[in-house]
């Protein structure tokens, strides 16, 4: 393929970096992108714009709404948000009641330190990583949030949101709101746009492992 649009499953462990930096080597194409990163955490639907004519229109293919089913761990905060991070505090509350109706329609989140968006013309990340911890504007985002399963310290939610919405920062609200502490501890992306996890080829496919 030198021009068009891929659809991959993207596994756990591979940043969305990498991902690209394999294509680039099957396919020989340079001009390589994709409509919204997922963390190395994250498993799903990761839709690869290749060729010039594509990722020229990734500003489209990026406002895509998307959908995830997100595993939360209760009891426990970490600095990333998710379960790669460094415990920051435990709680022994165990909650009975799960109520979402704060995590749905125009809501207003907190992007989480540990992620891409810049201030300053500086990454989050990088300065998470000294042990700087910046003053983070919340913005709106649009969100459907729906219950699948509880057996703590298991909660398991899909999302339906809008661009820019981080899963990560629902699981760390949701847990503050239950009084018992909160961290993704698996996230898969089912759907971006009208491009759906059904329609994903795997890696061992394309023969781009390793």
């Amino acid at each position: 393929m030198k021009s068009g649009i891929l659809l991959i499953d993207k596994p756990k462990g591979l940043t969305s970096f990498s991902l690209v930096a394999r294509l680039r080597k099957l396919t020989g194409v340079r001009k390589i992108g994709h409509a919204g990163t997922l963390d190395p955490l994250a498993t799903g639907v990761m839709v690869m714009l290749i060729g010039r004519e594509f990722t020229k229109q990734s500003d489209t293919f990026l406002n895509h709404n998307k959908v995830y089913e997100a595993t939360i761990r209760l009891g426990q905060a970490t600095d990333t948000y998710d379960a790669e991070g460094q415990v920051t505090h435990t709680s022994d509350i165990v909650p009975n009641n799960i109520d979402l109706s704060n995590f749905q329609g125009s809501i207003m989140q907190t992007p989480p330190m540990f992620s891409a968006k810049k201030i300053g013309g500086k990454k989050l990340y990088d300065l998470a990583r000294k042990g700087i911890e910046v003053e983070r504007k919340p913005v709106p985002v649009e969100v459907k949030t729906t219950l699948l399963s509880y057996e703590y310290p298991l909660l398991k939610i899909r999302v339906e949101c809008s661009k820019g919405t981080y899963i990560r920062s629902i699981a760390h609200d949701l847990g503050l709101e239950l009084g018992s502490y909160g961290h993704i501890e698996e996230l898969r992306r089912t759907a971006s746009g009208p491009y759906t996890i059904e329609n994903c080829k795997q890696l061992e496919e394309l023969k781009i492992i390793n």
